[in-house]
């Protein structure tokens, strides 16, 4: 992709989409003759890089488990590390009945992580820069940790967490809980409303600033060599693609993290001996 496509590509194009580096279905879009198929990549080019995404750790996960050994190659010890990292990672914020959240955790992150990096690669695209991805992820979230609450601890045991875990001794703290219960319902429920939509709100402000930020550099770079018409511009960009991994691997982790304490906040206090 010349810089000169990126500049025509990029001034020509509307809305917040300008403000990022074009990427290889925006460029078909662009300059292909009209087809239904070149509109349906499009429409859909959140969904598709994140299928991509998908595809991604399912191959190398596919490739490094196909024929386990007793001493691994690299890939295979590669993702065993990786696993394990996970694992003690999870375990270190709920302990060890938390290994059974590993799983889910651990997917979370290495997929938000494949979106983020995947918009450092030219031609590529972050689905994490798209709100509709990031609301996604956190509502997925957000219907496990409900879920995990009630199979946790029964419906009543869900209800009485929302309420407060309330225990009135004598009249006086009966009405106390008879006015309070209420309340901390309320709250309870708006909390936990508020937490993917700030899940979402986080993971595509960082993500989204960074493509907005590397593009800019990108539209600098050509313009500092426009006055001789060069097909290409200075790599601006590239000093910000260090940058980017590392908030891009940041936000992964605390999009993992946070998911990891609303789990933990649902689980039974009693069951928390080993702290």
């Amino acid at each position: 992709m010349t810089g000169e496509v990126a500049f025509n590509l990029m001034a020509a194009a509307g809305g917040l989409a300008a403000l990022e580096p074009p990427n290889i279905i925006t460029l078909l879009n662009h300059y292909a003759p009209p087809s239904k198929v070149i509109e349906f990549l499009h429409h859909f080019e959140n969904p598709i890089f994140s299928g991509i995404a998908i595809f991604l750790l399912v191959f190398v996960a596919r490739q490094a488990t196909r024929r386990p050994q007793l001493v691994p190659g690299k890939l295979q010890n590669l993702v065993e590390m990786a696993v394990e990292a996970l694992d003690n990672f999870v375990t270190g914020v709920i302990g060890p009945r938390g290994r059974r959240f590993t799983p889910f955790i651990g997917t979370l992150f290495l997929y938000i992580l494949t979106m983020n990096i995947m918009g450092l690669v030219p031609g590529m695209k972050a689905p994490t820069s798209s709100f509709n991805t990031t609301v996604a992820l956190a509502l997925t979230v957000f219907l496990y940790v409900q879920f995990t609450g009630i199979r946790t601890n029964g419906i009543l045991g869900y209800l009485d967490h929302l309420a407060g875990s309330p225990r009135p001794k004598g009249v006086a703290g009966f009405l106390i809980a008879l006015v309070s219960v209420p309340f901390n319902v309320t709250l309870h429920v708006i909390e936990e409303l508020a937490k993917p939509l700030s899940l979402s709100v986080r993971l595509f402000g960082n993500i989204f600033g960074e493509d907005v930020l590397i593009g800019q550099m990108l539209i600098l770079g050509i313009a500092a060599l426009s006055f001789i018409n060069s097909p290409v511009g200075l790599p601006l960009q590239f000093p910000f693609y260090l940058l980017a991994l590392l908030l891009g691997s940041i936000q992964a982790l605390v999009f993992s993290l946070l998911s990891t304490i609303y789990i933990f906040l649902m689980l039974p206090h009693e069951e928390e001996g080993h702290h």
